[in-house]
């Protein structure tokens, strides 16, 4: 039921990933929050980059999606596909990029135009988003705010000038947030922020496909691109460990990548192929079956921003095993209970937490019982509740000033 707030707030919000169409996992979670947002009775707009020329003004489920165009449809790949990075070791890339962050600063500048004054603009990642808010609000915009996702804060370990651009961007902000405490700290260490001033907020679940619970019997899962910053590979070494052990489980690998021939050859290599079962891409609504009655979660991923795979794992009542180096997952993943966390890299101690896991009746009991609460705290309307508190602060803030 829509919930009328008097007085609403009028958000702008800017994302350089966005669905294109029904189904598309680009940047769905920051439209689960919109649409939130909107239900409780604030005003929603989304500015997002074009893609491949497909750009235009629409009403998508209740938000208003402004999707500009930056540059000729050839060259507007920049967004949506997670390619940005890559494509930024042209020149062509690069000077795409400065033209999607004016073109989506205009945007921003010309919102108030069609409607009552904008409160807030809310950019996530703080490259694009934040610099074209930060350009905005330069020129007499709306204050904003910065959510940093973990590609953004990567790649400020990497480059001087991104980091000053960075610190610049953030200390204008008139508020910084983080999905994981993880990457509040990265930050706040690399632009000289204080940790304490940036709020810890994840994302929201699609919870609605997180309804049912494991009952145990499916050995490991694991469910993600398959790249080299996941570290399958991992996964395969103990399942080789608990072999030599006497102990032999399966382990399901959901997902596609370029990696995936690697960790078959591992696996041959290791002795444990007919262990080893690969079910290629699934789409998000179906993760849940995949995932199935699955006894344990393993999560090797290195430097992740916040962990989802592993939050969905839970709220499926499945135990996850995690290691040191995986970044915001900590946040996520308990250390006791329903969870392990094991030393970086080393695997015969994530062998033995699979092991333990695997075996125990109570840790999916506890899984099922933490998963519950991430739900709740992770749901949409708990999440749009949490930013708006952030949203009217911020509008206080600008109005005393």
């Amino acid at each position: 039921m829509r919930r009328h707030l008097r007085p609403p707030v009028r958000i702008v919000s800017v994302t350089h990933a966005y669905p294109r169409h029904q189904g598309d996992l680009a940047g769905a979670f920051i439209e689960r929050l919109l649409i939130a947002l909107q239900r409780r009775g604030h005003a929603v707009e989304v500015v997002t980059p074009a893609d491949g020329g497909i750009g235009g003004r629409s009403e998508e489920r209740g938000v208003i999606v402004n999707r500009v165009r930056y540059a000729p449809a050839g060259w507007e790949t920049l967004a949506h596909r997670g390619t940005m990075a890559s494509a930024l070791r042209s020149p062509r890339g690069v000077a795409a990029l400065a033209s999607l962050i004016a073109a989506q600063g205009r945007a921003v500048r010309t919102a108030s135009r069609r409607g009552p004054p904008v409160d807030v603009v809310h950019a996530h990642w703080w490259i694009p988003g934040g610099i074209s808010a930060w350009l905005a609000s330069s020129r007499g915009g709306a204050p904003y705010l910065v959510t940093l996702h973990g590609t953004d804060v990567a790649v400020l370990g990497r480059s001087a000038l991104a980091r000053a651009v960075a610190r610049r961007v953030l200390r204008r902000a008139a508020a910084v947030t983080a999905v994981s405490s993880y990457l509040a700290q990265r930050a706040a260490e690399a632009t000289g922020l204080d940790p304490r001033t940036i709020v810890v907020q994840p994302m929201p679940l699609d919870a609605g496909r997180l309804s049912r619970v494991s009952a145990g019997g499916g050995g490991i899962v694991t469910v993600g691109r398959l790249t080299g910053q996941k570290r399958i590979p991992l996964i395969v070494e103990a399942l080789a460990a608990l072999k030599r052990r006497g102990r032999r489980l399966s382990l399901t690998i959901v997902g596609d990548g370029p990696e995936r021939q690697v960790i078959a050859e591992r696996a041959g290599a290791l002795g444990v192929a007919d262990q080893v079962r690969f079910t290629g891409g699934v789409e998000p609504g179906r993760v849940p079956d995949a995932i199935g009655d699955a006894d344990v979660f393993a999560f090797t991923a290195a430097g992740e921003g916040f962990g989802l795979a592993a939050a969905e794992a839970l709220a499926l009542g499945v135990p996850v095993v995690a290691m040191e180096g995986g970044g915001g997952v900590t946040d996520v993943v308990p250390p006791t209970g329903p969870g392990r966390v094991v030393p970086e890299g080393d695997v015969e101690a994530f062998a033995s937490a699979l092991d333990e896991l695997a075996g125990s009746p109570d840790a999916r009991r506890l899984a099922a019982e933490l998963g519950a609460r991430l739900k709740l705290q992770l749901a949409p309307e708990s999440v749009a509740e949490r930013f708006e508190a952030i949203y009217k602060r911020v509008a206080r803030e600008v109005h005393r000033a």
